[in-house]
């Protein structure tokens, strides 16, 4: 498929329901509303094409960009490619589910999120928190530090609340998938949280959330999911 192909798939399987929901979340156009799931078929002829990915990711369109995501070849990737697409996200539905989780899935991440946390720029650091999210939800515990990881829960625990709204709650689900899915860190991960307490995050256009990452990580204990992890990052 090239370029012109798949920008037809994708404005056939649109919805205006989905596009409106899409739009309330923060997309902006060009975008056509494509359920995730339409896209499955289409992902599944393609594979993986990363010049076809970057063709699409430059389009702008929300739809697009989510589908360049599906398709990309992450190991190709490097690190001036991912601050190029992180620099293309301006909402974290790009940031935080499709640059971040394609980043998971390179053996730069850990490096490159890094980066991205310490930029002082909003969605730059939601995607590198949602990194480690993504990354701890599915690699070996054995592959992080427990030390480094320690560090950054102390790190959230003294700035979670000045941070921005959105790195709020990419700070709060790392929070919360240290103490499920790392469980060298469980204990210490809960009782941060508890510390934390209730963090409000302010959305514009909407009521305002309030994040409470000791809840969630109480909710998995009772499930008994504590050391899950997800066979793949990507779906």
């Amino acid at each position: 498929m090239n370029l012109e192909t798949v920008m037809q798939e994708l404005e056939a399987l649109g919805k205006e329901r989905t596009k409106k929901m899409y739009v309330s979340n923060g997309a902006r156009e060009p975008v056509f509303g494509v359920a995730t799931g339409a896209m499955k078929p289409m992902a599944k002829e393609i594979k993986k094409d990363q010049a076809l990915a970057e063709e699409l990711y430059a389009t702008g369109n929300y739809d697009a960009m989510y589908f360049a995501g599906i398709i990309a070849d992450p190991k190709s990737m490097t690190e001036a490619d991912f601050d190029r697409w992180i620099e293309g996200a301006y909402f974290y539905m790009l940031s935080d589910n499709v640059v971040s989780v394609t980043l998971a899935e390179t053996d730069i991440a850990q490096d490159v999120a890094d980066k991205w946390i310490e930029s002082g720029e909003e969605l730059k650091m939601s995607a590198g928190w949602s990194c480690y999210c993504w990354l701890l939800g599915n690699r070996k515990d054995e592959e992080f530090s427990e030390e480094k990881l320690a560090g950054m829960l102390q790190r959230v625990k003294d700035t979670i609340h000045e941070a921005p709204e959105r790195t709020k709650s990419a700070m709060s689900n790392f929070v919360t998938t240290v103490g499920v899915s790392y469980v060298p860190l469980h204990e210490t991960a809960l009782q941060t949280a508890k510390e934390i307490g209730p963090v409000e995050m302010v959305r514009e256009g909407k009521k305002n959330s309030v994040l409470k990452s000791a809840d969630d990580i109480l909710k998995q204990v009772e499930k008994g999911r504590i050391g899950f992890k997800r066979k793949y990052v990507r779906c």
